[in-house]
């Protein structure tokens, strides 16, 4: 009798979504990853205790930073990104700033594209200064010069959505790489809304991911939590700029760097800003997104078909003044939208009602069958109204220069049948004319 296979590399998308990261540790031959529902662990002797805790040993120390039922999940993600290690945290904020402060520190700088998710925007504005960390904006990332003027000395990363939040303006990974490269930066992504099935940046040289996986990596809204993944491509030592968490050793002993190589960064943040600032996650949750990722590849497909296909209704409606989805004829990403997206970028999107507020409210609140609700990437569809919700803190000025008007709608599709979302859409248009 042949054992399971547990090895997994070379094989395609969908067996490592549902595979990597199985294993029989304790030989119960469970055919699912149990909840390790621990805080601690015990340690076999003192010099165990004492090589876990200064790296010499990878082992469990504490579920602040790692738990077996965590494992199965990074494993998975790292796979599919193509990453070498990944770090689960609490939420998709909670990566952003892990990852970020873990970047840089008081004095120093990050730049990112302007059009990133508005509550990315307020960690940047509202957070990360209070701690010292500065944060510009480029609002052309197809400009070289606005990214040179942005880039300071004291810039330690640039950051980016592969698909913004919420109106699909897509970015070219590959073009924000080569301005990266260029500088010496390390490239963050925020890969949430295309998923590793539609585009993996690391491929396009990113060189770390970060996703909110409570959205579509676990596609049922059940948990939340977010994943960094480090690409083991950045050449930390040869940087012009210091990452001294990495790099320094200390008195008599070896770096993170020398130690981890590839798996530096990732070593650093779980061992650093993951274990001292504590965004645990808890094991249930964990549980959870792994039984998402499974069928990532089955939802994705049904999600994209069925934004294709109502965005194009949409964009018929007389109703409807502006439908910003990128796989639009019309639309100014639409070159790359078809390059990299095959004509299908994902399933957020928005769309602006020409009766402005009253419009947007009457419509809203109609909606029946889509969900009125904070939330993207689930397999039920939902509505937000963008200004008076995740863009509710920023000035009109800053709204109007992200295209946030007071009619727009952000939309995630779900997976229903088309036929009854769009029935439900024109239902909710109709009540607008009665309004």
């Amino acid at each position: 009798m042949r054992p399971p296979l547990y090895e997994w590399d070379g094989l395609g998308f969908e067996t490592r979504s549902v595979h990597v990261g199985d294993t029989d540790a304790h030989g119960y031959r469970a055919r699912i990853t149990p909840i390790y529902l621990t805080a601690g662990y015990r340690f076999d002797s003192l010099q165990q205790g004492w090589d876990r805790f200064t790296g010499e040993d990878p082992g469990q120390i504490y579920s602040r930073n790692q738990n077996p039922t965590h494992i199965v999940a990074e494993q998975r993600i790292a796979s599919l990104e193509g990453g070498t290690g990944a770090i689960l945290v609490g939420s998709g904020q909670a990566a952003i700033t892990t990852t970020l402060l873990g970047l840089a520190g008081a004095g120093e700088h990050i730049v990112s594209t302007a059009t990133v998710y508005g509550g990315t925007q307020t960690i940047f504005e509202r957070t990360l200064p209070r701690l010292g960390v500065g944060v510009d904006y480029v609002w052309d990332w197809t400009d070289e010069a606005e990214w040179d003027a942005a880039i300071r000395p004291e810039t330690k990363a640039i950051f980016t959505e592969s698909i913004p939040n919420p109106r699909c303006d897509i970015v070219d990974v590959a073009f924000v790489a080569r301005v990266a490269a260029r500088h010496g930066l390390p490239l963050v992504v925020d890969n949430t809304v295309a998923t590793p099935y539609l585009t993996r940046p690391f491929e396009d040289g990113a060189h770390i991911i970060i996703h909110s996986s409570t959205k579509q990596l676990s596609g049922h809204g059940a948990g939340l939590s977010g994943v960094i993944v480090d690409g083991g491509n950045f050449d930390w030592e040869g940087a012009s700029r210091a990452y001294p968490g990495i790099t320094d050793a200390p008195a008599g002993g070896r770096s993170i760097l020398e130690k981890h190589g590839r798996r530096a960064l990732e070593v650093y943040l779980r061992t650093g800003i993951v274990n001292d600032l504590g965004p645990a996650l808890s094991p249930l949750n964990s549980f959870l997104l792994q039984q998402g990722i499974e069928t990532l590849a089955l939802r994705v497909d049904r999600h994209r078909d069925n934004a294709h296909r109502i965005a194009h209704w949409l964009a018929e409606q007389p109703e409807v003044g502006r439908v910003d989805y990128a796989g639009l004829p019309d639309s100014p990403h639409r070159e790359l939208a078809d390059r990299i997206y095959g004509g299908k970028p994902g399933s957020v999107f928005a769309f602006s009602l020409a009766g402005g507020r009253a419009a947007a409210e009457a419509f809203y609140d109609a909606l029946r069958i889509v969900s009125r609700m904070t939330h993207i990437g689930d397999t039920r569809s939902m509505a937000l109204h963008v200004a008076t919700t995740t863009h509710v803190g920023f000035t009109q000025e800053h709204r109007d220069r992200l295209g946030i008007d007071d009619g727009l709608i952000r939309l995630s599709v779900g997976i229903e049948t088309a036929d009854d979302l769009i029935a439900d859409l024109r239902q909710a248009l109709d009540a607008v004319a009665k309004a």
